[in-house]
């Protein structure tokens, strides 16, 4: 269910380090302190990282509540973002690469063209 996020309208992250003992109320204190009230949008899920980056919790909420995911990897890491404390969006591309051990911001990437003037 993580790996897809095609069923989710939204992807956040809490980007830093969070304490992964924290249970559903904690965390979703942490997510309205950052976004206020915008935090009860259906189908929205707010991913959080502890130390060990072979864990995430992601927290969804639904029209009667949270739902508590948890998700621990055999072999490898997250590639979680640790310098800022805040509420991050997520494109449906980098989760996909969040999910696969990729870092979400590469260093270098294909940048689009124009066509030039001559082929026109």
């Amino acid at each position: 269910m993580l790996n897809d996020a095609s069923c989710f309208k939204q992807v956040y992250i809490v980007t830093g380090y969070t304490d992964l003992r924290s249970g559903i109320d904690r965390l979703a204190a942490l997510v309205q302190s950052h976004l206020g009230d915008h935090c009860f949008e259906p189908d929205t899920i707010y991913l959080f990282c502890g130390r060990k980056t072979d864990r995430i919790k992601g927290l969804l909420w639904e029209n009667d509540g949270y739902l508590l995911l948890y998700k621990r990897l055999e072999a490898g890491s997250f590639q979680w973002p640790r310098t800022e404390s805040e509420v991050r969006g997520l494109t449906q591309q980098q989760f996909r690469w969040l999910m696969e051990g990729l870092t979400i911001t590469p260093k270098k990437a294909v940048r689009n063209v124009t066509q030039p003037e001559f082929f026109a």
